[in-house]
């Protein structure tokens, strides 16, 4: 018997549950060119989500070289760009092959399907889509995707119950695709807007694959606190989106444009990624931002700055007390 791991062993082990100018066209970054990655003794992976560089229109090759030229240890696409990389005839197999080579990994990909709509007909051609790119992920060597409250995010009382089997379904789909869905909540959402929704749904789904996505700004949109971190199990978590957020606007009008770098708000960051850690997080911090002061800045600057403003949030983080095993 062969002793490789194989695609599904190995998305098993990650398992995840509750308890403005371009980068110049052509730009290129070997391995040999990339800065170090950082000290290894870093409890977590640091990865760019490209939405942070939206602005800059770049393609996601190109997005893909300045995540490793900025020294990334992982990137996460969004499928919109992904979509348009297949439709210009690009080949996912050589773009893998690139990412690769630049030692990058797919931590996980963005996108925007209804899966948990009421309405059968819509729900069926939402799966069908979701299939497509969960493909597209597998065939770039991700093993997430999203699976975000769209189509329901501005519909108050939608049955938790009836997500849940909804959820469950997806899994199962994903199953099919070695690619894992992380239910993800939108602070703004009216149904799965919060984390103890999101939790609900996670846990009546009763699947061993079922996890979360969360992210800092959105649990401070959705009001959900990040005392709430405590009670889930976070050796259990793939990723976490990490970002900053200003004292104004208030809560109530503040939305994704308002998102700064790590330290640069008043998010109570250090707090959160400490208990991230104590929780047994050692997972990707996935830094998504849509910042349009950041957009008209050089996609490279933007993303070396993102970085560097991450690992310093991190080390503050740690500082406040001393490491656990």
């Amino acid at each position: 018997m062969s002793t490789e791991l194989t695609r599904r062993e190995m998305i098993a082990r990650t398992g995840i549950c509750v308890g403005a100018a371009a980068a110049p066209a052509g730009a290129s970054a070997s391995a040999a060119e990339r800065p170090a990655a950082g000290p290894t003794s870093e409890p977590f992976g640091y990865c760019l989500n490209t939405g942070t560089i939206m602005g800059q229109k770049l393609s996601l090759a190109d997005e893909v070289e300045v995540a490793a030229r900025a020294g990334w240890q992982g990137i996460e696409p969004w499928i919109r760009n992904v979509r348009r990389f297949v439709d210009d005839g690009g080949s996912l197999g050589d773009l893998r092959k690139r990412i690769d080579d630049l030692g990058l990994q797919v931590v996980s990909a963005i996108g925007f399907t209804r899966w948990a709509v009421d309405d059968d007909a819509e729900r069926a051609e939402a799966l069908e889509q979701f299939r497509e790119e969960m493909g597209w992920v597998a065939q770039l060597g991700g093993t997430h995707i999203a699976a975000p409250p769209a189509g329901i995010n501005r519909t108050p009382g939608v049955d938790l119950a009836k997500i849940a089997g909804r959820y469950r379904a997806v899994l199962e789909l994903g199953r099919q695709a070695g690619v894992i869905p992380q239910l993800e909540i939108w602070g703004s959402a009216k149904t799965l807007g919060t984390v103890a929704e999101a939790a609900y749904v996670a846990c009546r789904a009763d699947h061993a694959d079922a996890c979360l996505l969360l992210d800092a700004f959105h649990m401070y949109r959705g009001g959900s606190g990040f005392e709430c971190l405590k009670l889930l199990s976070g050796a259990k978590m793939h990723a976490f989106h990490v970002n900053d957020y200003p004292d104004d606007p208030p809560r109530a009008e503040i939305n994704d444009s308002h998102r700064v770098y790590p330290g640069d708000g008043v998010c109570p960051l250090s707090s959160a990624l400490r208990t991230l850690y104590d929780t047994g997080f050692r997972g990707m911090l996935s830094l998504e931002l849509f910042n349009r002061e950041y957009w008209k800045q050089d996609a490279l600057t933007v993303a070396k700055t993102g970085l560097a403003k991450t690992r310093a949030a991190v080390a503050g983080a740690l500082a406040q007390a001393p490491a656990r095993g």
